[in-house]
């Protein structure tokens, strides 16, 4: 297989292993599994006589949710597999000394940390700041492989004259970069402290909330020590911070990703046109999945599907970085050039 196809498989794998992730977490299946890499001792979950005979002697005091516990178990298979690829993938690029060993090996070794996450996640009972380091580095992996397949797309692009940049584009780029990443820290946050539901009105929360908030709790990394975090331990005012917050973040991102797009759509250049209508559909996604969690009180289909609009208004804000910033891709093609020189 070329790689660039193999770099393709890869970004569809991740994008459903995200899916999976955000399914499992949301799903309350997290701790499906008691332990790692396996389940409850087992490469799959336990359902003949001896296996549940030893699941019971290994965890004497839980009980076997098998639904749970195969949900948790197909999302390790899943991930498994995009291990492989992934190291397939940084191989082949630097014994075909494509591009650097920089990226590949980046590659690698956020799969390495990702895995280690995994299995912190489960050993440390769904402790908030690895679950939200989780949703993180599997985010990071689908951003790096995106620059990996523009950069292989890239070579085979014919290169003409330098893009016609609008005036602050570069700094606003970076700016919502910037604000859609702590955006994202901040949704991994709430779903992790189990905050998603602790403001049921619009446009920021019912009651008086601004005197229950608690910003001393509320972002608190590193948490007193509990014998599992899930369903969250803090407290109603903490939490509701914490959601509030995020919500005012989800304004701030809206204004800068607007303000963004309203750039590049000034562009005399497709590349940045076509990336502005993703920006603001990708947005638009996002804020109208946002209303529905609260609307309808946090349906599983949605929240999982306001994860994937987060990961994919990510992947669209790092293309307008890309195109903007990258020497190798801050041009126009060929046949750009040729329309906006009246050639044709």
């Amino acid at each position: 297989m070329k790689l660039i196809n193999l770099v393709r498989l890869s970004l569809a794998l991740t994008f459903v292993v995200i899916m999976l992730g955000a399914y499992t977490r949301l799903a309350d299946a997290g701790l499906g599994c008691p332990d790692w890499p396996g389940c409850y001792g087992h490469l799959t979950v336990p359902n003949e006589h001896h296996e549940i005979a030893l699941a019971k002697t290994l965890y004497p005091s839980l009980t076997i949710e098998a639904n749970k516990a195969w949900l948790e178990m197909i999302h390790r298979y899943f991930a498994g597999t995009l291990g492989l690829i992934i190291f397939l993938i940084s191989f082949r690029c630097i014994r075909e000394k494509n591009l650097g060993i920089g990226l590949p090996l980046t590659l690698s070794l956020v799969v390495v940390f990702q895995a280690l996450l995994g299995m912190w996640t489960v050993t440390m009972k769904l402790m908030p700041i690895v679950v939200m380091g989780h949703l993180l580095g599997g985010f990071s992996l689908f951003c790096l492989l995106a620059i990996l397949y523009w950069r292989l797309k890239d070579k085979s692009t014919p290169s003409a004259a330098a893009l016609s940049v609008p005036k602050g584009a570069k700094g606003l780029a970076a700016l919502a970069l910037v604000v859609v990443v702590l955006q994202i820290a901040l949704g991994g946050w709430t779903s992790s402290n189990y905050a998603a539901l602790m403001c049921t009105s619009l446009p920021i929360c019912q009651g008086d909330w601004t005197s229950n908030l608690d910003f001393s709790t509320a972002f608190e990394l590193i948490q007193p020590q509990h014998e599992s975090y899930e369903f969250g331990t803090l407290d109603y005012g903490a939490r509701m911070t914490i959601h509030v917050t995020h919500r005012f973040g989800a304004i701030l991102t809206t204004l800068v990703v607007i303000a963004l797009a309203f750039q590049l759509l000034s562009a005399k250049s497709k590349v940045l046109v076509r990336t502005a209508v993703w920006l603001v559909a990708l947005l638009t996604l996002q804020l109208l999945l946002g209303i529905s969690n609260v609307v309808f009180s946090l349906p599983l289909v949605v929240a999982v599907a306001h994860n994937l609009g987060a990961a994919l208004l990510l992947v669209a804000v790092l293309r307008a970085n890309y195109v903007l910033f990258d020497r190798s891709t801050s041009r126009v093609t060929h046949s750009e050039l040729l329309d906006k020189e009246g050639v044709r």
